[in-house]
Formats: structure tokens, C-alpha cells, sequence
């Protein structure tokens, strides 16, 4: 089986999480994560931009060949639920310019992929990447959730990309 670099991304307008690990002979091995924090007194599309601009440096950095995505959780706030789409939206474009495909799941299905239950806590979330990548500290809450969208796809058979997200070659 090839080895496969994936990236996760807990989109946020405010913080993105991101979580890169590797995925060999059916193991995962922890590449790195962080939280693209953009400065607080930017307006929104200046925020947008860099979320975009953040996230095509890492995937220039550390190359991954496939990114997957968490996908919008029902939100009674509509703004709230506006804001993340935007954000989704900059985070999912700087993957396909980053030459990846991108795979969507939904909150639920990350923490029942990691978790085993899909209601789960995030501190949970957050003590099961550390367990599952052997990490010596728990990462932060956005990094974590990232790494958990990251391990998701690896554990994941038969998924399928957003429609349209798959660079076409030629």
C-alpha cells in the first residue's frame, strides 16, 4: 500500500485547525498540526485570505496527497453557520489550488470514527488523537479536531471527494 500524507482541516473563521499525518502499511504516524489564527482586527475577507494563504503554504510544505474536510454541523445561529461556510469555502479552494483532493465528514462521523461514539465530547476527541498518534501531550482543541477529521479518512474505505474537488490532470 503507498503512502498517503493526509490533511485535516477543522475550518473555522476565526481558528483553522490543521492536522497532517501519515498513513503506511496500514499505520498512522503524526506529521504535524497547528491552528491558522488569523489577527482579530482584519476584517473578514482579509481573515478569509488568510485562511487561504496559511493553508497553500503548509500543503507547499509538507505535500500531502489528499486533504479531507469536517463538514458544516447544524447550527440554530445563522450567521454563525454563514461564517463557517465562508471559512470552508477559502480552506476547501486553497486545497484544490494545492493540487488535492478533498474529502468531506461530518462531525459526527470523526468522532464516531475516533472516538467510537459520535456524540463525544472534544476533550475526548482530544485524549484519543494523543492515544491514537502516540503523542506526548494532548494537542490543541482545533489541532486535535483536525487530526481527528485526518485519522477519520485514513480509516475510512470507499469514500468519495466533494464532487468537483479532484484536480483534473492536463
Amino acid at each position: 500500500m503507498p503512502r498517503e500524507i493526509i490533511l485535516g482541516i477543522d475550518p473555522g473563521s476565526r481558528a483553522t485547525g490543521y492536522g497532517i499525518v501519515s498513513w503506511e502499511d496500514n499505520r498512522l504516524h503524526f506529521v504535524n498540526a497547528g491552528i491558522i489564527r488569523p489577527r482579530a482586527e482584519l476584517t473578514f475577507a482579509e481573515r478569509l485570505e488568510r485562511l487561504y494563504s496559511g493553508l497553500k503554504e503548509i500543503i507547499g510544505r509538507h505535500n500531502p496527497t489528499v486533504s479531507a474536510v469536517e463538514g458544516v454541523f447544524h447550527s440554530v445561529n445563522a450567521r454563525a453557520a454563514l461564517l463557517l461556510g465562508h471559512a470552508r469555502g477559502a480552506v476547501i479552494l486553497a486545497a484544490v489550488h494545492g493540487g488535492l483532493s478533498v474529502f468531506e465528514y461530518s462531525p459526527m462521523t470523526v468522532k464516531q470514527a475516533v472516538v467510537g461514539y459520535g456524540r463525544a465530547e472534544k476533550t475526548q476527541v482530544q485524549h484519543m488523537v494523543r492515544v491514537l498518534l502516540n503523542l506526548s501531550k494532548k494537542p490543541a482543541q482545533d489541532a486535535a479536531d483536525a487530526l481527528a477529521v485526518a485519522i477519520c479518512h485514513a480509516h475510512s474505505s470507499g469514500s468519495r471527494p466533494i464532487p468537483g474537488s479532484v484536480k483534473r490532470k492536463g
